[in-house]
């Protein structure tokens, strides 16, 4: 039902996830970003408690293959999940238990991890990571090309209808959380017109936070 992409960008040290479904509000339960930690995606019948989980094994100094294997050692119905992550070295793993959904596959590299269940092709998160190694830019940017290459390869085997893409910089909070909950439109189209919206904008709401009087105003009544 799912297909997401973990990655980190080595030049900022920026960490994101993007992920697309044919279910409603998928990043609400699949997306899982610390900044200076790691990201993490947990789908396929979601347990949400792996990714908050699997951040706090990073954030005690585990990398990403010791993470995924202490969650696959000591945490229930493991073979029904999917879990990716990459951590603050940019080493990736993924856990894919074999239940999971339908056609399930998994593609990893340096900096990316990519995974998918109930997909129209095998090929798809190979297809992702490869878009990820071929792209550049702000690591959003990045995240939205991958997600366009899975569709194009064939993404899920029905339509998606929610998608969302989690950014984790320097502060404690997320950049960037922009979701399309629900969409009979292409929600990852939907995503990146979000993302193009945001993206000039990204850094003045992260200084509007830490220095108000250094922010610019966007006009709207009251704001002066």
């Amino acid at each position: 039902m799912t297909f997401s992409v973990v990655a980190r960008c080595a030049e900022t040290g920026m960490f994101g996830v993007a992920v697309s479904s044919s279910s409603p509000a998928v990043a609400a339960r699949c997306a899982y970003a610390r900044a200076g930690v790691g990201a993490v995606a947990s789908q396929n019948v979601t347990d949400p408690s792996l990714g908050i989980r699997a951040l706090d094994l990073l954030a005690l100094g585990a990398d990403a293959g010791q993470a995924i294997e202490v969650l696959r050692a000591s945490s229930r119905h493991m073979e029904f999940r999917q879990v990716l992550a990459v951590d603050a070295q940019g080493s990736t793993a993924i856990h894919s238990g074999p239940r999971a959904l339908g056609i399930w596959a998994e593609a990893r590299g340096v900096d990316v991890a990519c995974g998918g269940n109930l997909l129209a092709s095998p090929d798809v998160p190979q297809r992702m990571v490869e878009a990820f190694e071929a792209s550049s830019g702000p690591l959003g940017d990045r995240l939205i090309a991958v997600m366009r290459a899975a569709l194009a390869a064939g993404g899920e085997a029905g339509p998606v209808r929610s998608a969302g893409m989690k950014l984790v910089d320097k502060v404690s909070w997320p950049v960037a959380d922009l979701r399309v909950d629900w969409s009979e439109n292409c929600p990852v189209e939907g995503l990146a017109a979000l993302w193009q919206l945001y993206k000039p904008q990204l850094a003045d709401y992260v200084t509007r936070a830490i220095d108000p009087s250094a922010a610019p105003s966007y006009g709207v009544p009251g704001d002066e």
